[in-house]
């Protein structure tokens, strides 16, 4: 089978694109905005870049609005705003929170509060760490891609940042190593 993205002929029911870069990690990311309000949103096209210096990204899509620009999402503007962020390990045991804190909210709703999560303090960045989340990293903004969507006035903000600190909870390190089978 070959088809062109642009064009989208696959002549399947789905798009095939996301299933051919596998396994894909869920960025579930958390920041503040300027009035302290926490965010946490997840991104399904989120991984790292690099590893020394560390840095990840997560890639936000921004739909036209009724002016015709690109909304950016509240994860993106406050990461933006306040230059940092944390970059929460999804797993599949907390898959109703991933998916709950998909939902599109007004910008002062808590989705930590509405998810039943627990807020821990991070250790060099303002906005708290996912408490059941078994790896968070405490990121400091680099930059934002801003990449051309196939929609019109459509864009992909792609943000990058740097991984100043790591928290594994140690119930995952198996011999020294992060054990991804009790993940």
């Amino acid at each position: 089978m070959f088809y062109e993205p642009r064009n989208d002929d696959h002549g399947l029911p789905y798009n095939p694109f996301k299933a051919c870069v596998v396994p894909r990690p869920i960025g579930w990311i958390t920041s503040l905005s300027h009035d302290g309000i926490v965010n946490l949103a997840p991104f399904s096209c989120s991984n790292q870049l690099g590893y020394d210096p560390p840095f990840v990204f997560f890639s936000a899509s921004g739909l036209p609005q009724e002016d015709g620009e690109p909304r950016r999402k509240d994860s993106v503007v406050n990461v933006e705003n306040t230059g940092e962020f944390v970059f929460n390990m999804a797993t599949y045991v907390l898959r109703e929170q991933v998916n709950l804190s998909s939902a599109r909210l007004a910008p002062d709703v808590d989705e930590m509060d509405l998810c039943g999560l627990t807020k821990v303090p991070s250790t060099l960045v303002k906005p708290p760490r996912v408490g059941e989340s078994p790896v968070n990293m405490e990121c400091k903004y680099h930059c934002t891609l801003t990449l051309p969507a196939n929609s019109a006035n459509a864009v992909h903000h792609v943000v990058v940042g740097e991984v100043i600190g790591i928290h594994i909870n140690e119930e995952f390190i198996t011999d020294g190593k992060v054990d991804w089978v009790k993940i």
